[in-house]
This record gives C-alpha cells, sequence and structure tokens, in this order.
C-alpha cells in the first residue's frame, strides 16, 4: 500500500505531499492544476518514462518519494534485500528523479537501483489502468495477453509445457533446414576435411616430434665442432700433458696442490678443510673428464640421418603451414576434424532422425496448443461473464460482453489462438470489436468494468485509476463510484476523476489546487475534510462552490455514499 508521495519540481507542482489512506484516495482538481501530475508522480516512481520535459521551469530536478507499507516476508523485501536495500518500520522508501537534462537515478531502500527493478517490483506493488491502458487494449494483438493474464494459474502449467515443446520444435526444424538447404556446402566441407584427414595420417605425426627432431638436427650439423670441443676439454682435464700440452693437466695440478697441502694439514683445521675442497674438486673434474670421453665417442656425423631429420622436418613444417602454427595445433586440428567428419558424413542417418522427432512434436504441438485454446476458451466464459456482470453494476443491464478465441493461427510462442473481445450494447444487438460496437460513454463503462475485472484477477495491494470515467455521467457516474468504493474494500484504490458522483465515494478525498503569484504557477495537495469535501463536490457539480443547491446536492451526493459504505 502507498502511505505517502512527496512531490517536488514536477510539472506545475512546486511540492506537494500525498497523504494516502488504505481505502478509496480520489483526486480533484480543475482543468490545469495538475492532477496529471499526481499520476505522473506515481507512474515515475514505480519505472515509468522519464520525460525531462515534465521537470517544472527552473527546477533542476523533478523528484518523487514514496514510502510504500509491504509485507515484511513477502517477495517484494527479498528482492529489496538481495539490491542491498533495507526496510524503514516495514516501509519501503522508493525515490525517483528526473533531470532537466534527462538523466534519471532510482533508489529503493536507500540503494542506488537500475530503474528497471523498479518496473519488475511493480508488479507485486501496484496496478495501473488508464486511458492509454483503454487505447492499448483495443488493440487486437493486446487481447490476447489480457486473457492471459485473467486467465491466470490455470494456464501457467500447459503454457509452460507448449513453450518446451515449441522452442524444442523450431530447433529440429532449423536444423533440417539447414542439413538440407545446406547440403551441397556440406558436403564440400567433408571433402576439404577429409583431405586435411589423409595428408596429416599419411605424415603421421606424434606430440613432440617437432621438437626432438630440431634437436637433433642441430646436433648432427654440427658433429665434428661437438666433437672436437669434448675432445679438446678431455685432453685438459685428463690428458697426458706431453701429447697436448705444455703445461700439466688440470687433474695433475689439482693432485699437486691436493697432496702439498696433505702434508701440513693435521697443523691447522681451516687448512684441513681447504684440502678436503681439493679432493672434491679432484673428484668432480676426473668425473667431467671421463664423461667428456664419452660424449666424444657418441658423437658421429652421420649425414645420411641427417638428410632424413630434415626431410621429416620439411614434413612438419608443410602441415604447420596448412592446419596449425604448431604440430600440437596440427594434432588438435586432425582431432576435431574427425568428430565434424563423422558428423558430416551422418547427415542422412541425421535427417531421419530429425524428421521423426519433427513429426512427433509437431504432434505435440498441435495437442498442447489444443490444451492452451481449451483453458482460454474458459477462461473467455468466465471473464465475459464477469465483465458482463460489471456492466450491470454500472448501469448497462443489457449489454453483453463476448471474448472469443478461434484457434487456426500459425504456431507462435504463444500457441495459435487469436482472441476478440466484443460488445452487444443493447438486446438483439450484433456482438462488434469494442472501437465499433460502443459509444465514448459505453466505451469507458466497458473498459473499466474490464480494468475492475482484471483488478480482481491481480494480487496487487493498490489500484490506480486515471480518468477511467470519462465520458460518462448521471445515474452510470454513481455507479462507477459504487463499484470503486466495493474494489477499496479489500486494496488500496486510487482515482483521478471529474466526477462528484465518484469523488463522494472516496475515504479520502486529495484536491489538487493552482495559486498564481503573477510569475509562478504552483500546485499543491490538500486532503480535504468534510466541509471542504462539500466545497469541492459543489464546484464539481455547479462550477460555484458556494452555490446553495450546488452545496445541497453534494451534501445529498455525500450521505448518499456514506450510506452504501
Amino acid at each position: 500500500m502507498v502511505d505517502e508521495v512527496r512531490i517536488q519540481g514536477l510539472g506545475v507542482i512546486d511540492e506537494a505531499v500525498l497523504d494516502l489512506s488504505p481505502g478509496f484516495n480520489v483526486v480533484t482538481g480543475e482543468t490545469g492544476a495538475g492532477k496529471t501530475m499526481v499520476v505522473t508522480s506515481l507512474g515515475l516512481l514505480f519505472g515509468g518514462r522519464a520525460d525531462p520535459q515534465r521537470v517544472r521551469p527552473g527546477a533542476g530536478r523533478a523528484t518523487v518519494e514514496g514510502r510504500i507499507v509491504v509485507d515484511p516476508g513477502g517477495r517484494v523485501v527479498e528482492r529489496v534485500e538481495e539490491a542491498g536495500g533495507e526496510l524503514d518500520d516495514d516501509a519501503l522508501i522508493v525515490t525517483r528523479s528526473v533531470s532537466a537534462e534527462g538523466r534519471s537515478r532510482a533508489f529503493l531502500g536507500g540503494r542506488s537501483v537500475p530503474v528497471s527493478m523498479l518496473i519488475n517490483l511493480a508488479d507485486d506493488l501496484v496496478a495501473v489502468h488508464g486511458q492509454s491502458d483503454q487505447q492499448r487494449l483495443l488493440a487486437a494483438a493486446r487481447q490476447r495477453a489480457a486473457l492471459d493474464r485473467y486467465a491466470g494459474g490455470s494456464l501457467t502449467k500447459p503454457m509452460r509445457a507448449y513453450t518446451k515443446t515449441y522452442q524444442r520444435h523450431r530447433k529440429v526444424t532449423a536444423l533440417l533446414e539447414e542439413i538440407t538447404t545446406r547440403a551441397r556446402e556440406r558436403q564440400q566441407e567433408a571433402e576439404m576435411l577429409r583431405f586435411g584427414l589423409e595428408e596429416i595420417e599419411k605424415v603421421d605425426p606424434r606430440e613432440g616430434e617437432d621438437v626432438e627432431l630440431a634437436a637433433e638436427e642441430e646436433r648432427l650439423g654440427h658433429a665434428d665442432a661437438l666433437r672436437g670441443a669434448a675432445d679438446t676439454a678431455h685432453e685438459a682435464l685428463l690428458g697426458d700433458p706431453a701429447a697436448a700440452f705444455e703445461a700439466a693437466n688440470v687433474t695433475g695440478l689439482l693432485g699437486q696442490a691436493r697432496n702439498a697441502l696433505d702434508a701440513v694439514r693435521d697443523h691447522d683445521p681451516e687448512l684441513a678443510a681447504l684440502a678436503d675442497r681439493l679432493a672434491e674438486a679432484g673428484y668432480l673434474i676426473s668425473d667431467v673428464g671421463t664423461d667428456l670421453a664419452a660424449y666424444a665417442e657418441s658423437v658421429d656425423a652421420d649425414p645420411a640421418r641427417l638428410a632424413v631429420v630434415q626431410e621429416r622436418r620439411a614434413e612438419l613444417t608443410a602441415l604447420t603451414r596448412k592446419y596449425g602454427e604448431t604440430l600440437a595445433e596440427v594434432l588438435e586440428w586432425s582431432r576435431g576434424s574427425a568428430a565434424r567428419l563423422i558428423e558430416l558424413e551422418g547427415d542422412d542417418d541425421r535427417i531421419g532422425e530429425l524428421t521423426a522427432e519433427h513429426a512427433e512434436l509437431t504432434e505435440r504441438l498441435a495437442a498442447e496448443a489444443g490444451e492452451l485454446t481449451a483453458v482460454r476458451t474458459r477462461a473467455a466464459e468466465r471473464f465475459s461473464a464477469a465483465v458482463t456482470d460489471e456492466l450491470t453494476a454500472l448501469a448497462m443491464p443489457h449489454a453483453r460482453v463476448e471474448v472469443t478465441v478461434t484457434a487456426g493461427g500459425e504456431y507462435g510462442p504463444q500457441g495459435v489462438d487469436e482472441v476478440e473481445v466484443l460488445l452487444a450494447p443493447h438486446p438483439g444487438s450484433r456482438p462488434l470489436p469494442l472501437n465499433k460496437g460502443a459509444s465514448g460513454g459505453e466505451l469507458s463503462r466497458v473498459m473499466l468494468a474490464i480494468e475492475v475485472v482484471f483488478a480482481g484477477a491481480d494480487p496487487v495491494p493498490t489500484f490506480v485509476f486515471d480518468e477511467v470515467d470519462a465520458g460518462v455521467g448521471g445515474k452510470a457516474a454513481v455507479e462507477i463510484g459504487r463499484r470503486l468504493a466495493r474494489l477499496a474494500r479489500n486494496a488500496q484504490v486510487i482515482v483521478v476523476t471529474h466526477l462528484p458522483q465518484v469523488a463522494a465515494f472516496a475515504d479520502q478525498h486529495l484536491l489538487v489546487e493552482k495559486s498564481d503569484d503573477g510569475s509562478v504557477t504552483s500546485s499543491g495537495v490538500t486532503a480535504l475534510d468534510r466541509e471542504g469535501r462539500v466545497r469541492e463536490l459543489s464546484r464539481m457539480l455547479a462550477g460555484l462552490e458556494d452555490s446553495e443547491l450546488g452545496r445541497a446536492h453534494a451534501e445529498e451526493l455525500l450521505a448518499m455514499a456514506a450510506d452504501e459504505r
């Protein structure tokens, strides 16, 4: 329930506060006083379009803040907490601002949120029914959605089943079309893959082979230099100095040094440690010299093997030029292409499987679409009866509303049904579409009846009606007020009206007043006491606030409405 709305800098309203009651709230005022801005403020609060032209001249920003009482354990609170917002004494504070440049900001429970979140929350908080909603509902495309909304839970399960089948049906249809219409392209793709796989299979590469061959080619290509270097190093470490060098080899020199230290090592532990390190160096040099000799023996210049390695590397390089920058990528391409080739070569079998599945899905889709039609038809009967009953309460006792459900269209996301709302305003008259079968006043009452029926189907705590009584007067206006008052017994109702017969039924009457100081026009909202209501209803009835006849009629209306409540 909307408890309070604060408005600043919106249209002709400089600053105003709407204190709303739980029951029937009515908003009245002279033409141009700013009643529309009250509705606009509620629209902004629940994610409506931010129009910078609505910002009051001279104000940099229009701001609307609403205090909404919510169920502490309900879904709204859960979603607010997920967004990081908090409640204020079981009330949700929602703020929306629009700058003169068109920038819009939204806050929920003290936390900045996207405007889209306000729109999503609005479904659980408020249902707005206005003249623009009437015009949209006249469009045939929206009437099926309206009936589905009325059908509610009875349509949920069959719609879920139909949607699942419909999506799979579309996917299978697309796959079949792709396979059959792109057969030539797929055949060319298969031939290309087959050629590549045969080329790779002929070379038969293995993982890491390119790295190993590169190392082997490097060794074979420099065999003489490697062997010569090993021999030279070996001679320096272990060879006969008389055969290769004028100086003693490294091993001999290390031995002399070690012998010199060993002779006196007992006299100083530090020197003994150095002698041990020399011994270790001697063992290491000896091992290295032995390994160098073995390495020199192993290195062999083999021109034939070098040619084989180079030829093999050339084959591998040819593959990497076509199928990947490295041999690993070539092998990965091979694995993926083999799987793709199996898929392409299995098209004939797959076409058969998909064709069978497509036929089964088409049969199931028809059955599930038929179930949707049946549910909608039953809902249409209830909806027609409910709206017709509402029209009786709105001084159209002989009018009859029919909602037709016609199956036969193409399969779509919502089924195959076309829905149309028809009106027969008089006994014996032929039902016609709403935009052809009703006068202006009749259409307003029909639309109000539809909105009230929808309101009964919508589990929301607040309903806003914006001049849905336009074009109505006299006894019908009284019936509209009476019907809205009944609706307000179970929900909060906010109505913007120009009809005194409707305003008389309100639990709280809010007056939008305009004052003019000669330069700036501003509007404010005032909650009227009984005397104020008499004056306002007199103005609405006679155009004069102090007309005796107007006041008497206003008193009569208020008394009649009080008796009804």
